[in-house]
C-alpha cells in the first residue's frame, strides 16, 4: 500500500507494534524443553491481547498462528506438540498479523540457549545484511539493486541467498505490490521503490542452498541442498531519505 494520510500511518504503526512485540516476547519465552506448539500458543495470546489476527491463518489457513522453523527447516514450519526445542537449536519465528484492516510482518532467527553448534555467525550476517539493505532503500531505488546488494553482502561473508523466497509489499493485505522483493539481482525486474509505499524486507541467508523446496506436509520449506538458513525481516515505509522501520521494536538489532 501507499501511505496517503496520517491515519493510515497510525494504523500501520499499531499493526506493526502487535507483530513486533509478539515476536520479541516469543524470542524471550523460547527455551530448551518447550514445544513449538507451546511457543506458538504463547504468541497467539499476545496477538489476541492486541486485538490482532494471525495473517498466515487468515490468508492461507495455515495450521498455526505463527511460523516456527527449527534447524534445517527454512520457513513456514508448523508448530507441533512433537517438536521440543533443544539447546543450540537454530530457530526462526515469523509473525505476521492483521489489525483493523492493516497488515504487518516481521521475523527473526536466533539460537536456543547456548550456541553449541556455531550458528551465530550466520545469524549475525543475516541481521547485518538486513540493516544495510533497509538503509539503502528510498524512493526511486531499483528493487533489483537491493537484491544485488543483499547477494553481494552474503557472498562476501561466504554465504548464499535463497532465490525463491522474497520480501513483498504489504499494508491492506499480507502480500501486495510491488510483488516479490528478491535477495538477488533480477535484471528483468525494472520496478523501483516508491515513496510512501509499505514493504516487508527480508533476508534469506544460507550456508549451502540457493532454493527452498516444500516438504510433504505442504507447508514446511527446506534447502534444496540442505544446510541452514537465517532470516530477518522488518516492515518499513519508504521515504525520500531513511525509511520508517515500523517493526523496529522487535529488538532484532539490539
Amino acid at each position: 500500500m501507499s501511505i496517503t494520510k496520517e491515519a493510515e500511518l497510525i494504523a500501520m504503526k499499531a499493526a506493526s507494534e502487535a507483530v513486533a512485540c509478539t515476536l520479541k516476547e516469543m524470542r524471550d519465552y523460547a527455551r530448551p524443553g518447550i514445544t513449538t506448539r507451546q511457543l506458538d500458543h504463547y504468541g497467539a495470546k499476545i496477538l489476541r491481547d492486541f486485538g490482532a489476527k494471525s495473517a498466515p491463518y487468515l490468508t492461507y489457513g495455515f495450521p498455526g498462528w505463527t511460523c516456527i522453523s527449527v534447524n534445517h527447516e527454512f520457513c513456514h514450519g508448523i508448530p507441533s506438540d512433537n517438536k521440543v526445542l533443544q539447546e543450540g537449536d537454530l530457530i526462526n519465528i515469523d509473525v505476521s498479523a492483521e489489525l483493523d484492516g492493516f497488515w504487518s510482518d516481521n521475523g527473526s532467527s536466533f539460537v536456543i540457549g547456548e550456541d553449541i553448534h556455531q550458528h551465530q555467525k550466520l545469524i549475525d550476517a543475516s541481521k547485518q545484511i538486513l540493516h544495510k539493505a533497509i538503509y539503502s532503500i528510498k524512493g526511486g531505488v531499483r528493487i533489483s539493486d537491493l537484491g544485488y546488494l543483499i547477494e553481494t553482502e552474503a557472498r562476501k561473508r561466504g554465504y548464499k541467498v535463497i532465490k525463491n523466497l522474497t520480501g513483498h509489499g504489504i499494508g491492506r493485505s499480507l502480500h501486495e505490490a510491488p510483488g516479490e522483493i528478491a535477495n538477488y539481482s533480477d535484471r528483468s525486474n525494472l520496478t523501483r521503490f516508491r515513496k510512501n509505499s509499505v514493504v516487508a524486507i527480508e533476508t534469506f541467508i544460507s550456508t549451502t542452498s540457493t532454493y527452498a523446496k516444500t516438504l510433504n506436509d505442504g507447508w514446511t520449506m527446506v534447502g534444496d541442498k540442505g544446510g541452514f538458513m537465517a532470516q530477518h525481516e522488518h516492515t518499513i515505509v519508504v521515504t525520500e531519505a531513511a525509511p520508517i522501520i515500523l517493526t523496529e521494536m522487535n529488538g532484532v538489532w539490539d
